[in-house]
């Protein structure tokens, strides 16, 4: 199996110009800050045959349908982008801040993918995804999921430098982040194992997921070709989670609600199979709190 993964323009293999075209290989698809800082720096490296884009998903916050206006605005920011003959686009949230909300990285990610594919531009361009929100193994396998070629999940390394310092623990930042990337990729190889699939590169953009809790209307629109069963939330609801949870993430509280109830939480839904802790246990949560408002499994 493999995690190999190819940044860039995909050409036609049966073109007349098949094999001259340059991609950028990955050994696995998690980037360190560095790592997106050689990609975004490449253009002057290679004489010019990469050229990056970074477009912001983030919004004001409000409405869906000021979500909606963010969405069509960074769906046609990446189509002038691939006009422009970018063939590298990075989609990021780095740029949010107490007045401007992140966008869901998945819907931000998969808006964008489909959008492009609608435009037949998709194999012109490669998408790097920089997001606070991706943490946990599923996290970075829905993103792949949705067309992310790479990504780089600044805040849990930034978690992870903060823990490493607070805990004196004896092992260098580069220990720690090749740690969590290594364990990020083996979650990664189960889960594409239990599908059938050997090679990250079949699993990027595949989107073997089922919806649960999304509407018929955001899935066909910005999921396309996603399974669902049963209706759920819309724009409105998530505009309206997405901006309260960052709200409160810059309010005047320490307590930060982590969201959801698919993991065992410390002062979480009490269920009939919880396991019984001694109160002195605790945990510590990831600093981001900028969680998908529903999560897509495979049913």
């Amino acid at each position: 199996m493999s995690l190999v993964s190819m940044i860039g323009p995909r050409p036609n293999l049966l073109g007349h110009h098949a094999g001259t075209h340059k991609r950028l290989e990955v050994t696995q698809p998690i980037l360190t800050d560095e790592d997106l800082h050689k990609i975004r720096g490449i253009h002057d490296v290679l004489d010019g045959a990469f050229r990056t884009q970074t477009l912001d998903a983030t919004w004001a916050g409000g409405t869906g349908q000021a979500l909606e206006a963010a969405l069509k605005r960074l769906c046609w920011e990446a189509t002038e982008a691939v006009l422009a003959d970018i063939n590298v686009l990075v989609i990021t949230d780095r740029t949010g801040g107490k007045d401007r909300v992140p966008i869901p990285a998945a819907l931000a990610t998969a808006a964008v993918h489909h959008h492009l594919i609608r435009q037949g531009l998709r194999m012109q361009t490669g998408l790097v995804v920089e997001t606070g929100e991706a943490r946990e193994v599923h996290h970075f396998c829905v993103l792949a999921g949705y067309g992310a070629e790479a990504i780089n999940p600044y805040v849990a390394f930034a978690t992870l430098e903060e823990l490493r310092q607070e805990r004196e623990l004896e092992l260098s930042a580069e220990k720690v982040r090749a740690n969590y990337i290594k364990a990020i990729g083996k979650g990664m190889l189960k889960v594409m194992s239990k599908m059938g699939i050997s090679t990250f590169q079949s699993y990027c953009g595949a989107q073997i997921f089922d919806a649960v809790g999304l509407s018929s209307k955001v899935v066909d629109q910005y999921f396309t070709g996603t399974v669902t069963m049963i209706e759920g939330v819309g724009l409105d609801e998530i505009a309206a989670e997405t901006t309260a949870r960052h709200q409160r993430a810059f309010g005047d509280t320490d307590a930060i609600d982590v969201g959801g109830i698919y993991a065992w939480r410390v002062n979480g839904r009490r269920m009939p199979g919880t396991l019984r802790r001694s109160p002195t246990c605790s945990t510590r949560c990831a600093a981001t709190c900028r969680t998908s408002t529903a999560i897509l499994r495979r049913a």
